[in-house]
């Protein structure tokens, strides 16, 4: 139903994004669904083909073009009508200050037109390239290229390493305390907080709370190894804990997460679980 495939960023960007993923489906024009999305990573997604919409403030609110999804401390919930086509990269947090020349609290669990943050010009050029390119590599290539503008553009061209740490951490061992990262990491609690809000866009109690939610959906939706979903599942205390953690997430139960049918939730975090081997 859903292609997805992703792409490693050239070495020149390795520093800067996690992955390219270039996402299709040829629906028919009536078929009409609904979804949630929710990712470790903020990310800029052009939408090439297709009617998008996501439900903002109690109302549905329409998409199109080259857009900034920031940080999410949620589930954000998207309907699609038809086939569509995305192009999409995805930020590494330690380098959100390298791309976005504005806080990335700022952008937390809000999709925006990119040009809020990037400069309009820019923008266009990233438009053409996703949309002119004959194949998927030379979609990806050509928006490296001007990915590269941008990074000019704002100037810095440097990550934060305690920030990549944490990132690391994070994604390897959820259930550490924010106390002892901030320790594995030479800083206060409040030091880590505030590189975390500059470049999660959400607090350090927050990313992890989020990484654990995201391993447990993975592993509920079988695409963890039976270890590794062992281990999702003993992130969480007890069965009110997982509801609670289902509820603040997704605002449904376990179980009705199950039981639901969320391909665009599902190939994020098969995505998700894939980029674990990788750098």
């Amino acid at each position: 139903m859903i292609s997805s495939r992703n792409f490693a960023p050239s070495a020149k960007l390795l520093p800067f994004l996690r992955r390219h993923y270039l996402v299709s489906a040829n629906l028919p024009d009536e078929l009409e669904f609904e979804d949630l999305l929710m990712a470790d990573n903020a990310f800029v997604r052009v939408l090439l083909r297709g009617d998008w919409a996501w439900w903002n403030g109690g109302a549905w609110e329409n998409l199109h073009g080259a857009l900034l999804f920031g940080a999410n401390s949620q589930a954000l919930k998207v309907r699609v009508r038809g086939p569509f086509s995305v192009a999409a990269f995805s930020f590494r947090p330690s380098a959100w200050t390298s791309l976005v020349d504005s806080p990335a609290t700022q952008f937390a669990d809000r999709i925006v037109p990119l040009k809020e943050s990037w400069d309009p010009a820019i923008v266009d050029a990233l438009m053409l390239a996703a949309s002119d390119a004959p194949n998927d590599e030379a979609c990806v290539e050509r928006m490296e290229a001007v990915i590269e503008r941008q990074l000019d553009h704002v100037g810095r061209n440097r990550v934060d390493p305690v920030v990549a740490s944490f990132e690391s951490i994070a994604r390897s061992d959820s259930t550490i305390k924010v106390e002892a990262a901030a320790k594995l990491l030479g800083l206060s609690q409040r030091q880590l907080e505030r590189r975390c809000l500059a470049s999660f866009g959400l607090s350090p109690k927050a990313v992890l709370q989020r990484c654990r939610f995201l391993d447990m959906a993975a592993a509920m939706r079988g695409l963890s190894h039976a270890d590794e979903a062992e281990l999702a599942a003993l992130r969480f205390f007890d069965q009110s804990h997982l509801n609670r953690e289902f509820r603040r997430y997704t605002g449904m139960t376990p179980g009705a997460f199950q039981r639901l049918q969320s391909p665009l939730f599902t190939a994020s975090l098969d995505l998700r679980e894939t980029g674990k081997t990788l750098a």
